[in-house]
């Protein structure tokens, strides 16, 4: 049993999709790191001067997966991992559909890919234009469902847009992917997983802005108060999709985008079955 956002999100996406006027480049979210450039406060402030724009300015989407112990006699295990995407849509393009293959859904049709499935959470502008004044820094993120998705699972890898100098990638090579957030066993697990997938990965440490370090990001407000963060570079995701708008990236996802999604979720699995994240409750 599960429960999903907003039907009428739904409704409004997959209409996008089929109508594609919804367009919206890979931005980075530039400078948004410390959330000095926001026009908004908090999710809370967005959500109230949008007031009735949900479903045409921005969107949100989540699915948390039933967990249920009336055994007295056994205990069954708590969330383990939830995949964030806080500025998806238009405003770091690409992280809406990661968001959802990493947690082992199709983007384009939501089925169940095979797999591990996680929670997902995510909040996507959908304007035609201006999406980036939707950003809201992580640190400010306090949606009430995913500050509870969060504090559900062990663990969270958030998804997020940059721009190759904020990553500090070379010049010849801007494809790069930095991996930050408090925990280092999952981090060095994402570098493993995402290099030998031939991807270009950077430490968090060496890039303060997107390190995720701040234990107010909502990547480490788990139940074992740490998490991951990715900051993927424009150049990465644009190698991920053919048809790179809010429409039409969905159903245009290239081997790149796999390769990605499939390291994750082997970074994942190896966290997930090394059992040295444990928490008493």
């Amino acid at each position: 049993m599960t429960s999903t956002s907003r039907r009428t999100v739904l409704t409004a996406l997959a209409t996008a999709t089929v109508a594609g006027p919804l367009l919206g480049g890979l931005g980075a979210g530039a400078a948004h790191a410390t959330g000095a450039n926001d026009l908004y406060s908090s999710n809370t402030d967005l959500y109230t001067k949008l007031a009735g724009k949900e479903g045409t300015d921005f969107a949100r989407r989540y699915k948390r997966h039933e967990q249920v112990d009336s055994d007295q006699k056994t205990a069954v295990a708590y969330g383990r991992t939830a995949i964030l995407a806080l500025h998806g849509g238009g405003i770091e393009g690409g992280t809406s559909e990661l968001c959802l293959g990493i947690a082992g859904y199709d983007p384009a049709t939501l089925a169940a890919k095979g797999g591990p499935a996680y929670d997902y959470w995510m909040f996507e502008a959908i304007r035609s234009s201006n999406n980036s004044e939707l950003h809201v820094t992580s640190k400010n993120c306090d949606d009430k469902v995913a500050l509870s998705i969060a504090a559900a699972n062990l663990n969270v890898v958030s998804l997020h847009g940059c721009t190759a100098t904020q990553a500090g990638a070379p010049t010849s090579r801007p494809e790069a992917v930095v991996v930050g957030g408090l925990n280092a066993t999952l981090k060095t697990y994402l570098h493993d997983a995402l290099r030998a997938a031939g991807f270009q990965t950077i430490d968090g440490s060496t890039e303060p802005d997107l390190a995720g370090v701040d234990a107010d990001n909502i990547c480490n407000r788990t139940l074992l108060g740490k998490g991951a963060q990715l900051e993927l570079t424009t150049e990465l995701r644009k190698s991920m999709f053919s048809v790179n708008t809010i429409a039409g990236r969905a159903t245009s996802t290239t081997a790149a985008y796999d390769g990605f999604v499939a390291a994750v979720r082997t970074a994942i699995a190896r966290l997930e079955a090394s059992g040295g994240e444990q928490i008493i409750l």
